[in-house]
């Protein structure tokens, strides 16, 4: 089977279930955010030197492929829907994580200049990539429905992504900067 189809060249794709519609609309803007979200934590899980935060990362991105699925799924012709469900465990499990990082993080007083180190960088980027990936899945919710559970795990995972910049700033040795509001 070939890559590419060359069904696309007209700037239409299918969603699952057939459905043709244009590159641009607003499902598949969100849903290949989240994709993009994928690669970058992808690209942050190449500096991750810790076994068990690389696992939790090849989870989270296992459940991104599942989030995007979820969002390209057209339910007026196709009830795959229910077979990407996330588990409320990933959510759980990702607040688990964060209080478990913070424990051996210094409090947190102020807002944190991005960047320390390179993982640090990569991890701020994915992060803010996932609040944007959670705005669009907001946008389009008003028009499709999209189950409550999307827009909770991409919240968790943004403040997970944060907390795990903290984490390896620390694990790192980098400087965290703090914002300074008077500059």
């Amino acid at each position: 089977m070939k890559i590419y189809t060359k069904t696309g060249d007209k700037g239409k794709t299918s969603l699952i279930g057939g459905t043709r519609v244009a590159k641009n609309d607003v499902r598949l803007e969100a849903y290949g955010t989240v994709d993009e979200l994928n690669s970058y934590v992808g690209l942050l899980r190449s500096y991750i030197r810790e076994e068990d935060l690389k696992e939790i990362l090849i989870d989270i991105q296992n459940q991104l492929f599942k989030i995007g699925s979820y969002l390209a799924v057209d339910i007026s012709v196709s009830k795959m829907r229910s077979d990407f469900k996330l588990d409320e465990v990933r959510i759980e499990l990702l607040e688990k994580e964060m209080d478990k990082l913070e424990g051996s993080l210094a409090p947190l007083k102020g807002f944190i200049l991005p960047g320390g180190h390179q993982a640090t960088g990569v991890c701020h980027v994915a992060r803010t990539v996932c609040r944007r990936a959670e705005r669009r899945v907001i946008d389009i919710r008003d028009v499709y429905e999209i189950d409550s559970w999307v827009v909770r795990y991409l919240n968790r995972l943004s403040d997970f992504l944060f907390v795990l910049s903290r984490h390896l700033t620390n694990y790192f040795g980098a400087d965290e900067i703090q914002w300074d509001s008077k500059l």
